[in-house]
């Protein structure tokens, strides 16, 4: 009778510590979002209520924190909610997940060693995030470069 009890004592504390987990879900936004950095280092998007300091990605970017008043980002979001953000003379990708009162690096996908985007362009996919430059496309998920 004991182990009855101590059955259901425990069901009943394990079921109550359950998460309420609401899926699937869709956090992708369907085209890609332009934004300039403003003097502060931050950009802003008013639709989605966004707005984050992106002085550490020119920092890593350049090895420059300074030079990027002006400056556009090109942001796109994820169906599973990572945010991919690259500009102009940029070599890389940057990957990065939602966490209390930031974003958190998860991935920097590395698309040139050499050469920097020229003019680059994401598009929102059914599978994966598409990058475009002049003629190359890629195929980007926040593992990395598809193809």
């Amino acid at each position: 009778m004991r182990k009855f009890i101590l059955i259901i004592i425990t069901t009943i504390l394990l079921y109550s510590c359950t998460t309420l987990t609401l899926k699937p879900a869709d956090f992708a936004w369907p085209i890609e979002n332009v934004l300039k950095v403003d003097n502060k280092g931050f950009i802003t998007e008013q639709r989605y209520s966004f707005s984050v300091n992106v002085k550490p990605i020119f920092f890593d970017e350049f090895k420059d924190s300074t030079n990027f008043v002006g400056k556009e980002l090109r942001i796109i979001r994820d169906k599973a909610g990572f945010y991919f953000i690259t500009g102009k003379d940029f070599k890389n990708v940057y990957v990065f997940k939602s966490i209390e009162n930031g974003l958190m690096l998860e991935n920097k996908i590395i698309i040139s060693e050499t050469q920097a985007l020229a003019s680059p362009v994401f598009n929102q996919r059914n599978q994966f995030i598409e990058l475009i430059d002049s003629q190359k496309k890629y195929q980007l998920t926040s593992k990395g470069l598809v193809r």
